[in-house]
């Protein structure tokens, strides 16, 4: 049985916790919340730091010394962050569900996860770049399959 199916998620190991995280990359997006609705829109203007091929962070263990705004998901702030799309492991075990057969810890690596579009590999632009994040919105981050 895996670790994630062992364990709830507050006892994960700090390794483990990491592991956990499906590197899609869409927690790096930024976001908008219409504030007379309240609602929540992806756009696909990333982080500056986001490597939109390899869907990680350029300066990962540093990147609050570069974006002092990035949030670190943690089990203590999991269920506040209501931005998470579906789609991702820490939400989705947070929710009682399970890790998608596309999930690289099941696959074994990340290409079944970019296969099936479920991550911002080669669909994001860096936000260094745009200049009306309103022209930005996309829904492909709320897709959320198996």
């Amino acid at each position: 049985m895996a670790f994630w199916e062992q364990k709830s998620l507050d006892q994960l190991t700090t390794v483990e916790w990491e592991q956990l995280c499906d590197g899609c990359g869409k927690c790096c997006l930024n976001k908008l919340i219409d504030d007379e609705t309240e609602e929540l829109y992806y756009t696909n203007a990333a982080c500056k730091l986001l490597d939109s091929q390899s869907c990680s962070c350029v300066h990962y263990l540093q990147r609050f010394d570069f974006v002092p705004t990035c949030t670190k998901v943690t089990i203590d702030n999991i269920a506040e962050l209501t931005w998470l799309p579906d789609s991702c492991a820490y939400r989705r075990l947070y929710m009682g569900r399970k890790l998608p057969s596309w999930h690289p810890l099941i696959a074994g690596n990340a290409d079944q996860m970019h296969a099936k579009g479920m991550s911002v590999q080669n669909k994001v632009v860096s936000e260094t770049k745009v200049r009306e994040i309103e022209d930005h919105i996309v829904l492909w981050p709320l897709r959320d399959c198996e």
